[in-house]
């Protein structure tokens, strides 16, 4: 028997440097492919995914999550930046859409950590796709405070506090009741987020936009592919 410290690629005769290679030829391409809506229906921009949600009549629903890398090489230029200002860690960050049932419809290409997440959704052009586009719900935390007024309402936030201290009673049960009906809608979109998040290779800061673009588009396409064959049972 082999040792157990040799390397899988030589067991095909295939070298490191072919498979790097190839890796870095694929990836991109996984990434432009979208996420998959229905077998060959697929959704690459985010003004397709507002389309497709004004069409379907569905909410949607976004958060940004955090991904730690590794720290960028000592002297580099914009080191701090990717200092998350939440976590404290090395983190780039993107921005997720579900459906309402937690189906990803979108990831964004990646910001570095220190990006705020309501900055980052203004950044891909969300307000003007939102305020030009269909009349849809969309549901965020309150990272996003803000965007409700600037989309006509159709960013659905949680209830601002409007008591720094000495609040009513009355106000506080009922802040805290708008509060978790908010949150139990939000809930579809964490479970699209744990599932990209366990994939090892993004715990890389080389190429992570594609990196996680191409894996939503994989986990994305499975959804759809399990979704059809319960339909088929």
């Amino acid at each position: 028997m082999e040792s157990r410290t040799t390397c899988w690629p030589c067991w095909f005769g295939v070298n490191r440097s072919t498979i790097t290679r190839a890796i870095a030829e694929v990836r991109p391409l996984l990434a432009e492919r979208g996420c998959t809506v229905t077998a060959g229906v697929r959704l690459r921009t985010l003004a397709e995914v507002v389309d497709h949600l004004g069409e379907s009549g569905k909410t949607g629903i976004i958060d940004g999550t955090e991904i730690r890398i590794r720290r960028p090489a000592v002297g580099r230029k914009d080191r701090d930046r990717f200092i998350s200002g939440k976590s404290k860690q090395n983190a780039v960050k993107a921005m997720v859409l579900t459906d309402g049932d937690g189906r990803l419809l979108f990831c964004s290409p990646t910001r570095p950590g220190s990006c705020a997440d309501i900055t980052h959704a203004r950044q891909l052009g969300l307000v003007k796709l939102l305020s030009d586009g269909p009349a849809i719900e969309i549901l965020v935390d309150a990272g996003y405070q803000g965007l409700g007024a600037q989309t006509g309402g159709r960013v659905v936030t949680p209830p601002h506090h409007k008591f720094k201290k000495n609040a009513p009673d009355w106000y506080e049960e009922m802040h805290e009741r708008q509060r978790k009906a908010n949150s139990s809608r939000r809930i579809r979109v964490e479970h699209g987020i744990a599932h990209l998040k366990n994939w090892r290779a993004l715990a890389r800061r080389e190429h992570a936009s594609d990196t996680i673009q191409a894996i939503a588009g994989l986990l994305s396409h499975q959804q759809a592919a399990d979704l059809t064959s319960s339909q088929q049972r």
